[in-house]
Parts: C-alpha cells; structure tokens; sequence
C-alpha cells in the first residue's frame, strides 16, 4: 500500500490538494479518496483491465489517425499495459460509492497513466519538477468521456468473467448433476408433491430435472452476454462523437476485439447505449433466474439429505466441516447453505440493479459505479459458489437405496394406480382406511379381498414410472 506520511502539492481546477508523493493518480482521485470514505471497496481486477485495454487502444488509434504525438502515445499505450496487468492496483483507490457515472474512476486510471507515462518518457510523478508531462485529459482522456468508457469497461468485465468463470461452472454443475441422474436411475423412491407422498418416481429422474433446469440456465445467461458486446466507445459525452476523428469508434472497437478476442461492435444506437444499461439489467436478471433455481435445488437436496436418523435421508452429502459447537459429531449441509446465502445476496443485487437502472436521466445514468459493482460481484461470487458446490458436494453424494424404498412401499400414492379400473372415489376410501388403521396398501386390498394379479400389476411402482 502507499505510505500517506509523505506528500507532494497539486493544482487542479479547484485549487491546491496533498497528494501521497509516490502516488501515481493526481488531485482528482484524491478529492475523491478523501470525499468518499464510504465502505473500503473498490472495483475489482477485472474492472481495471478493462480500463486499460481501453485507454492503451485509444492512444494507439488517436496515435493512427494523428491526433497524438507517437512518443506520448507510446508511453501511455505501455502504462496503460501495465494497468492491464495488475502493475498499479494499490493506486487504484476510489470507492465504489462514489461521485455518479464513474469520473472519479476515469480520472483514476487517467492520472495513473499519465503519471506513469510521463516517468516512461523521463519525467517524474511530481509535476513541479518537469518542464512537460503527459496530461491526464489532454492525452490519457483523449476522445473518450466516462459516460462512454465507463459503460464500455462494465461490459468488457461482464463478458470476460460470464465467459472464463460463469459458464464454465454452469457447465460443470449440469455435467455433475446428469452424471448423478444416470447414477441413480435404478432407484425407486416416492415423489413428493405438497411435502406430502405422490407417485413414485427415479431418484434419477429427480436429478434429470435438475440438470435440465441448469442446462436451460446455461443457455438463457449465454444469450446474455452478446448484447455486452456492445461497447459505445466514440459516443463521447452523451452520444455524439464531439472531439474524436471520424475513424476512431470504428477503429478503437476492432483495436479492443483484438487485445481481448472477443467481437466487441457498437451499438445500432449510440444514443440509447448513454442513456440505459440495458444489456447490464439484462444480464442481472438471468442470474436472479439461476439464483432462483439454485434456491430449489439446493433446498431440496437439504431435505432429501435430512436426518440422518429423523429425516427423509433418502440421500447423503460428503461431510466437509462438523456442524455443532455442542453437539458431536454433527454434521449440517453446509456447502448448500452457502450457495442459498450467495443466491439470496443475488436476488437482493438485482433488485440493486433495476432501481440504479431506473435511475437513468436524460443523457446518461450516473449510477453506473453501482451497477458495475453490483453485476461484477455477482458473477464473481455466483461463479465461485456454483463451483464449490460442484466439487464439495454434488460429486460427493450418495443414495441410500434402502431408505428409498421403504419409503416407497410405506408410500399410500400407490393407491393411484387403481384409479383408472377401481375409481377415485373407491381407491381414495381405500388409501384414507390404510392411513388411518396405519397399514400398508398390501395389507388393506387382502383384508378386502380385492388383491389380484392385474392390481398387484396396477400398485407396481416399476410400471408407474
């Protein structure tokens, strides 16, 4: 971190500031460090990088098109590099609650690298002592406002982390899940509808279901992620392309779909990308969606791992930590309780999002800080959740087959299977007199006679599912 014991002075519009004096950001991140002591956060990793890539090719086509100078652009296309790579982290110090729209975040990146390309080009961090240095706005900035960037960077992140992290986590938990479908195929067991018995079932078929919910989730946060390949970079301040040479959006996209590998396009509106974070909001609302589903799954396998004595214990989940300070040799779900508490964090982020992207005025949304965090979290936490639960508990699980089928043959849905050559009426009377002299079916179709080959064929769970 940078030592504060030590400071140079700096001028900005608004007058003189302390700046720590081996920090490379300037008067502007400092005003903002000193108004925004609000939680210790700052945008992650993947923020930065994009802010990099983004002002390195910025200063590579200004540099083609001639508007800038090729041994400044040069500088600052190896700062900004270094940006790229994590070289200047500890002087990234804004908070995420910040001044709206992410100026604040901007000038941090801008005066990093105009400070540290100035140092490239022989000058020094302290301006006082340099007849010429690189400008943060002048040069850095060049082309560019945070109403297009900032936005261009969030979705840069978005793609990156959805593609590398998300979805290959995604994919893993569906594999695992069909891999315990197969696994559990031959076992009977009864379904459950109401938390009361119904109709038997696979306890395979149980597991299909949730790898196909999963698959379907795959797909739909797939879908999301190529409206964030629109970046609006050339939009400028509000849309219009003041101050940028014609050629620049064109050309500083395909520069930016280079270093990332990713087919980054502008937008069909430049217009409509200032004014909304749709693609954003789009984004956020899938991953409430898988938030949602995950809440199922993994409540449900809570319950079909209760007990293990007292409880439906129809299956049982890898022991990874014990689970009581008083009790021993308690061992509670803790992997599942995790992920419900990540998804009940996601659903609370969305509903973050959609009131930020309500907030939207005229030209811009100021609240873009906010989205960018909330969204970059999200993935970043719902990618690591998703892959815990992967190889600390769904790998892990075992069925107990014999708990499935007593549980099957106690079951009083079998009765169901009457229905379509005894009636309902007749076959619910049959099932209510079986719960209440506590027998089985078996027991009750004897002691009324009505026990032949064809209803042994009807209650059989094995034709029922």
């Amino acid at each position: 971190m940078i030592p504060s014991n030590q400071f140079r002075k700096e001028k900005d519009t608004l007058g003189e500031i302390h700046v720590p004096s081996n920090a490379y950001y300037g008067s502007q991140t400092r005003r903002a460090f000193e108004n925004f002591q609000i939680s210790g956060r700052k945008l992650p990793r993947s923020f930065i990088k994009a802010q990099g890539i983004i002002k390195a090719s910025a200063a590579l086509v200004n540099m083609e098109v001639g508007k800038l100078p090729q041994n400044i652009a040069q500088a600052i296309i190896t700062a900004a590099e270094e940006v790229t790579k994590g070289q200047w982290d500890d002087h990234f110090v804004v908070d995420v609650y910040q001044a709206g729209a992410g100026t604040s975040q901007n000038m941090n990146a801008n005066e990093i690298i105009a400070n540290r390309a100035t140092e490239l080009l022989g000058g020094s961090i302290d301006h006082s002592l340099n007849t010429f240095r690189v400008h943060p706005n002048d040069h850095v900035n060049m082309a560019q406002s945070t109403n297009d960037t900032f936005p261009a960077a969030l979705n840069m992140a978005a793609v990156e982390n959805i593609n590398q992290r998300l979805l290959p986590a995604i994919s893993d938990l569906q594999q695992e899940l069909q891999n315990k479908s197969n696994q559990f195929m031959h076992i009977l067991k009864t379904g459950r509808t109401h938390l009361h018995d119904a109709v038997p079932m696979r306890l395979g078929q149980e597991f299909s279901g949730y790898a196909g919910t999963i698959e379907s989730m795959y797909a739909q946060i797939e879908a999301t992620v190529d409206p964030l390949y629109e970046i609006g970079l050339g939009g400028n301040a509000i849309g219009t392309p003041i101050n940028t040479h014609p050629d620049y959006p064109q050309k500083v996209i395909l520069e930016i779909s280079n270093r990332t590998n990713y087919p980054f396009r502008s937008p069909a509106n430049l217009f409509s990308f200032m004014q909304n974070r749709n693609a954003p909001i789009r984004t956020m609302m899938a991953l409430k969606e898988l938030a949602v589903h995950l809440i199922k799954i993994t409540s449900d396998l809570r319950l079909l791992s209760s007990g293990p004595r007292t409880g439906l214990a129809e299956i049982t989940l890898p022991s990874v930590q014990p689970g009581s300070t008083i009790m021993p040799g308690k061992v509670n779900p803790a992997i599942l309780e995790m992920v419900h508490m990540v998804c009940c964090q996601i659903i609370g982020y969305e509903a973050a999002i959609a009131t930020a992207g309500m907030s939207a005025q005229l030209e811009i949304n100021v609240m873009m800080p906010l989205i960018a965090y909330t969204l970059l979290d999200a993935i970043d936490i719902l990618a690591n959740a998703v892959s815990t639960l992967v190889t600390k508990c769904i790998t892990g699980i075992q069925a107990n087959e014999e708990v499935c089928k007593n549980w099957m043959e106690a079951s009083l849905a079998l009765v169901t299977g009457l229905s379509p050559s005894m009636g309902y009426d007749l076959t619910a009377q049959i099932g209510m007199q079986a719960d209440v002299e506590n027998k089985t079916l078996n027991q009750v179709l004897q002691e009324l006679g009505l026990m032949s080959d064809e209803v042994k064929k009807a209650i059989d769970p094995n034709r029922m599912v």
